[in-house]
């Protein structure tokens, strides 16, 4: 049985990471433990993100990744972006009712911004 989920990303500096994430997924930062900083949710509604400092840097294609869904994708890419968030790939992806775009964190771990593709009537 699970008690709690919570997400880790592997990252050299998790200080300098925690704001990125606060501001991208609007949460707040919670008091620093050793080489973890942990991120909540500010309304307690959601998945906490943990912040996990290793020596090594990012060297590959992240195995897991978040897809953060929004009703206006290029505006949201635009903010990200501005937040210091790098686009990896100029092209809008689709698929199964989806669009997205790929995006590296300061950091280089992966995110995807998508929407969801309107339905027609």
């Amino acid at each position: 049985m699970v008690l709690r989920l919570e997400v880790t990303i592997d990252c050299v500096d998790p200080a300098r990471l925690a704001p990125f994430w606060c501001d991208a997924l609007r949460y707040r930062q919670g008091p620093a433990s050793g080489p973890y900083v942990t991120l909540y949710p500010i309304d307690r509604d959601g998945v906490p993100l943990v912040l996990q400092a290793v020596p090594e840097a990012k060297s590959t294609k992240n195995r897991v990744h978040l897809d953060l869904y929004v009703e206006d994708m290029e505006e949201e890419v635009a903010r990200l972006v501005a937040l210091g968030a790098t686009r990896l790939d100029p092209a809008v992806r689709a698929a199964d009712g989806c669009h997205w775009v790929l995006l590296a964190d300061p950091e280089g771990n992966e995110l995807c911004v998508c929407q969801d593709q309107p339905t027609r009537s």
